[in-house]
């Protein structure tokens, strides 16, 4: 196999997709009418032995488009003020599109298909992506429709915990509770939480698959 055909780590990891870490910083829980505020995604990369480590963090504030609900609860709770001309926003449009195009690149790169949301409790920022995406007629999505990755789920699994400060702590990942509810900040933990627990599963040896090849069993 020729060095242009042959399949990157990162391809062969993840059934041809692209993990990739976001986080968003919303007017309330309901993708449907509640306002996305804040976006950031973390990229991944895998070095030459297979081990995976967060790489470029990209991050953008965002204006609420016309109509869009605001809790004052998600505000107070966020610390966010959306009409603060500070923040430099910009429009749910820009900031996708600004957004989507290293995640395509890196999905290029990496020889992938599509990129698979990463997130703590990720339907919930997939939702808000997908949201957006489809209010502003956004065609090139570069995530998977309805696969995520979520380290909730995972770090219940791997270190006994879902919450992500908890389950930072338990990985030995330095986490402050004044910096959180950024979606740079939160996506940055979020991603190093990932990278641990996919690494300890190969540090365990559950990565590269290893198949018994005297072994009937099916």
């Amino acid at each position: 196999m020729s060095e242009e055909t042959e399949k990157t780590l990162m391809q062969q990891r993840f059934r041809g997709f692209l993990p990739v870490v976001v986080d968003v910083e919303t007017g309330g829980f309901n993708a449907e009418t509640d306002a996305l505020l804040e976006v950031a995604a973390v990229l991944l990369e895998m070095d030459e032995e297979g081990w995976i480590h967060p790489a470029e963090t990209v991050q953008y504030n965002v204006a609420p488009y016309e109509g869009a609900n605001l809790e004052r609860s998600a505000l107070e709770f966020t610390g966010i003020d959306p009409w603060n001309p500070l923040r430099n926003a910009l429009p749910e449009r820009e900031a996708l599109t600004e957004l989507f195009r290293p995640i395509r690149q890196a999905v290029k790169r990496n020889q992938c298909k599509r990129a698979v949301l990463v997130g703590h409790n990720a339907t919930f920022d997939h939702g808000f992506i997908k949201k957006a995406a489809e209010r502003n007629d956004i065609k090139r999505n570069p995530f998977h429709p309805f696969s995520t990755f979520d380290t909730a789920a995972l770090s219940g699994l791997a270190l006994g915990h879902t919450v992500l400060a908890e389950a930072c702590k338990l990985a030995e990942i330095e986490f402050s509770n004044k910096e959180a509810h950024s979606a740079a900040y939160d996506a940055e933990k979020t991603a190093e939480l990932f990278c641990h627990i996919v690494n300890r599963w190969k540090a365990l040896g559950g990565w590269p698959l290893r198949k018994d090849e005297g072994s009937d069993a099916t």
